[in-house]
């Protein structure tokens, strides 16, 4: 199985320099560093991939359109791409998907189809067959990895004396790219995975040195709606070359996380978004500079007040 280059990485990053934000470091406190992804234009780090992914279509394909499936960001991030490079979207999401972030789909101008939980990706396969479009999923696809890929390489840039990265796992495809970017520019550095105690399959995965999968229904008990996946033969090749270790966070840790965000640096994270804040403030971690990863801010506003209080 081919894993994604650091060449595949600084493609990506050309691909899609103008229409994503280089994200800035926020200082958090005096060891940690967060990067906001929720300061793309749709809210979250999947635009990167995204548009690498759709870029890379070729012409005579693009008029039968793309076809993806997605909890919420991934979603937004292909209405996104397909609309600022000229392609029809359709969108299958689960039904335990966040309003806010099926509204937004279609705002981008994008087909949504709500369907079961576990019925995302047989429809979507449907879609494609019917419409002869180009399947673009959340993480099982190198364009995708390696536009995720690029935050890695920002890390790097802005903080050259990075000793941790934190990363949210859920479907492997943002830690998979980070990963391969930040070890292959900087061996030393520690690539942490976090995940929610509900859904934390890839934690178990790493534990025992293979794929171990979870009922689906057990992985939608936690309120990070964005980590709901689960890491695919891909994502998983790169997380056991390139990660160090893969943690889980409980319940009450991620939503307090949203609310030191929010109060520490005055950024709105998503509770998928603050796993990798939780682990740092609960999990301890080796010394140096640390980076968390807040992958999006696309959280329901009757959520976010409950939190902060």
């Amino acid at each position: 199985m081919r894993l994604v280059t650091l060449e595949d990485v600084h493609a990506a990053a050309a691909a899609i320099a103008p229409h994503v934000v280089h994200t800035p470091l926020l200082s958090f406190d005096s060891g940690l560093w967060i990067k906001p992804e929720s300061l793309q234009p749709i809210g979250a780090f999947k635009q990167r991939g995204a548009v690498n992914a759709l870029s890379r279509i070729p012409s005579e394909d693009r008029a039968r359109g793309v076809v993806a499936y997605s909890s919420g960001n991934h979603a937004q991030a292909v209405a996104y791409a397909a609309k600022i490079l000229g392609m029809p979207a359709a969108i299958v999401v689960p039904n335990n998907t966040p309003q806010l972030k099926i509204d937004a789909t279609r705002a981008h101008g994008a087909e949504v189809f709500v369907v079961g939980i576990t019925e995302r990706e047989s429809r979507a396969y449907e879609l494609v067959e019917e419409r002869k479009a180009t399947l673009i999923p959340p993480f099982d696809h190198p364009d995708v990895i390696a536009g995720q890929g690029t935050i890695g390489l920002e890390i790097c840039a802005d903080l050259p004396d990075v000793a941790t990265v934190l990363v949210p796992v859920s479907g492997g495809g943002l830690i998979s790219g980070v990963a391969a970017a930040v070890k292959s520019l900087r061996p030393n550095v520690r690539v942490i995975g976090v995940e929610p105690e509900l859904a934390g399959d890839t934690a178990a995965s790493f534990a025992a040195g293979e794929l171990v999968r979870w009922d689906a229904h057990d992985r939608a008990r936690t309120v990070a709606d964005g980590l709901r996946a689960e890491a695919s033969e891909l994502t998983w090749a790169h997380i056991r070359e390139y990660v160090d270790d893969v943690v889980t966070v409980s319940e009450d840790e991620i939503r307090d996380a949203v609310k030191q965000i929010a109060r520490r640096t005055r950024v709105v994270s998503e509770t998928s978004g603050a796993v990798a804040v939780a682990a740092y403030l609960n999990r301890g971690l080796p010394a140096g500079p640390a980076v968390a990863i807040v992958s999006g801010g696309n959280i329901e506003p009757a959520l976010l007040a409950s939190i902060l209080g």
